[in-house]
């Protein structure tokens, strides 16, 4: 009970951040009318920018983690988005401030290839540790054994100082920010190209309203999706069958999800693409073209697992009931 006041709270918050940031954005429109149309974009980016397959993949693999270990991540989401969305603040100030124009394409590529490994290295290293995992509580579940939520053994622990980096939902600041040092997505680069162009509609500071509401809008995203997991996660827990089956059926797509992600961003970068086939590069290019889809659709992969679980358990709850012998 207390978990969901916690996340009633989170949402209307984040709803009221939102909302407060269209009302200042209103009274700047009324003497800048021309910063409200990029107001709009800028917010819808951060909506966008949300439902990337990175965030998701990253954000419900740490959520179900720290769930496994009894903590309450509420705000796994919340600190991600704010540590990608730094990197965006910051440099919207400092293209609108300072004078970086002549080297921000060498932070672009600097940056691009730090984050990106970054990334890669810690979404692999969740497959294969959501992988080893899943096959040890599939194993588990056809033997009727319980379903360890951690597994063990040798590659775990060399894995540990990667998968134990996160310990903490307030950690996930530094992954958030880590992971927008690559500061190459389409709605970044837009943001801050953007802010450039509506230089002349506008004082200078009311256009860092753009990526503050970028900002809330991929928070009040984020929350929703780990507040989402959470909700899934907890009404497995009533059933020890249920969780069981969920359990198994998650980290294996979780796995999978983390490593198709990983390899995407891979096949992406510096010194890659020429080695990686046509075909896949294609194929590369046009997922990448489409990463919010992408994560609108591992979104709704959860949800359905979620749902097919709950279909699953009435069901059996209904056999039960109609096989009991009546007095």
């Amino acid at each position: 009970m207390a978990r969901g006041r916690s996340s009633l709270a989170l949402m209307t918050g984040l709803c009221g951040l939102n909302a407060a940031l269209w009302a200042v954005a209103a009274c700047i429109g009324l003497s800048a009318p021309g910063l409200l149309a990029p107001a709009f974009v800028a917010w819808t980016f951060g909506l966008r920018h949300a439902l990337d397959a990175d965030h998701i993949a990253a954000i419900d693999v740490v959520t179900r983690r720290l769930l496994a270990r009894e903590h309450k991540p509420i705000l796994v989401g919340l600190f991600f988005s704010l540590g990608h969305s730094t990197v965006v603040i910051v440099a919207t100030y400092a293209l609108l401030h300072l004078p970086v124009r002549s080297w921000l394409e060498d932070w672009h590529l600097v940056g691009g290839m730090v984050g990106g490994s970054i990334s890669i290295a810690f979404l692999l290293a969740m497959a294969l540790l959501n992988g080893l995992a899943a096959r040890t509580q599939w194993l588990s579940l056809k033997a009727g054994h319980p379903v360890i939520t951690r597994p063990t053994g040798m590659l775990i622990r060399l894995l540990a100082p990667v998968t134990d980096m996160i310990s903490h939902e307030r950690q996930m600041y530094y992954l958030g920010f880590l992971f927008g040092l690559g500061f190459d997505t389409a709605t970044e680069i837009g943001l801050l190209g953007l802010a450039t162009s509506s230089h002349a509609a506008a004082p200078s500071w009311t256009l860092m309203l753009l990526p503050l509401l970028f900002t809330a809008a991929m928070a009040l995203m984020d929350s929703l999706d780990t507040v989402l997991m959470i909700r899934a996660w907890t009404w497995s827990a009533h059933s020890a069958l249920r969780r069981a089956r969920y359990t198994v059926s998650v980290t294996a797509l979780s796995a999978t999800a983390a490593f198709a992600v990983a390899v995407l961003e891979l096949a992406q970068m510096p010194g890659i693409t020429e080695w990686v086939p046509l075909w896949a590069a294609t194929v590369a290019d046009m997922a990448e073209a489409h990463f919010p889809l992408l994560g609108a659709g591992l979104v709704f992969l959860f949800l359905g697992l979620w749902g097919v679980t709950a279909l699953r358990a009435a069901r059996d709850g209904r056999n039960a009931r109609q096989a009991r012998p009546r007095s």
